[in-house]
């Protein structure tokens, strides 16, 4: 479990901010920070990494404390146990995959390489240098690296943003495997709203520095109201049954809307199909676009 309360100004081309955040994410969530560019995301990350200190507060996690400012503890970026991927790739280009990781490994920690080998698929990649690798195959050595040490946290800054659609959804299964599989304690930025809805168990929307609002992934971005003349696509996500009817919740752009069907008209529907939703005598009705 991690809780903090911090404090820390901020200073941008767009002038001061004060990061004001109070928080807590039970031991075993993924949870999502949602919000503009700007709204203090990355740098909340940082301090939780160690990589930034803050003006005030504490942060503690799994009962250990990593900072707090009135009793002056502090603990190092190598003292937290933490894994961090940023959307950037930070492997060594001189070093091999294996050599990547086993740069990472700290003294004294039983060697988990082979085995993240194994579970990330990088069995016939671990003797190659990251120039010769794709993008999709970078980001699984850089997640990998970040496991190396069997952090309790995981902290991911848009490792996925770069990727095209479909190797995104190859790498969302990686992370969701290893968070499971590690027991981890995961904070996500995404500004991708399938892959939030997709990963969280919930997401902490912020703005200016602070967390207006932490929900689920469906209260965040479910759209409830429609208006009488309407027409657009969207993907299917969730398909649920309640007696005779079938409630279809449709990704339209950023926001998730809920369709009331009969059988006949989600007949042959699937998650992840391209639907077509439009107004016919008020009510939505909805088709799989073929």
């Amino acid at each position: 479990m991690i809780e903090l309360s911090i404090q820390k100004e901020l200073r941008s081309s767009g002038g001061k901010m004060l990061l004001d955040i109070e928080l807590s994410v039970g031991k075993g969530d993924i949870v999502t920070l949602y919000g503009r560019s700007g709204a203090g995301k990355t740098s909340l990350l940082m301090l939780l990494a160690g990589l930034m200190r803050p003006d005030s507060g504490f942060i503690r996690a799994d009962g250990q404390t990593w900072t707090d400012t009135e009793k002056g503890i502090w603990r190092r970026p190598q003292e937290r146990n933490v894994g961090l991927v940023f959307q950037e790739y930070a492997l060594f280009p001189n070093m091999t995959v294996m050599e990547n990781l086993s740069y990472a490994m700290r003294k004294g920690q039983k060697d988990e390489r082979e085995h993240l080998i194994e579970i990330m698929d990088l069995n016939e990649l671990k003797n190659r240098k990251p120039d010769t690798l794709s993008g999709c195959k970078k980001q699984r050595v850089d997640l990998a690296r970040a496991l190396v040490n069997k952090p309790s946290v995981l902290l991911l800054d848009e490792p996925l943003s770069a990727l095209d659609q479909d190797m995104r959804g190859k790498l969302q299964q990686y992370i969701l495997q290893v968070h499971r599989e590690y027991g981890l304690t995961t904070i996500l930025i995404s500004h991708d709203v399938t892959e939030i809805i997709k990963m969280s168990d919930y997401v902490m929307e912020m703005e200016l520095g602070r967390v207006i609002r932490k929900a689920t992934p469906g209260e965040i971005f479910t759209h409830e109201k429609l208006n009488a003349k309407f027409q657009f696509t969207g993907e299917v996500m969730k398909m649920s049954r309640q007696d005779f009817i079938v409630i279809v919740t449709v990704l339209v752009g950023r926001e998730l809307v809920k369709v009331v069907a009969n059988d006949s008209e989600v007949e042959g529907m699937e998650v992840g199909d391209r639907v077509l939703i439009a107004s016919k005598a008020f009510n939505p009705v909805i088709h799989k676009i073929s």
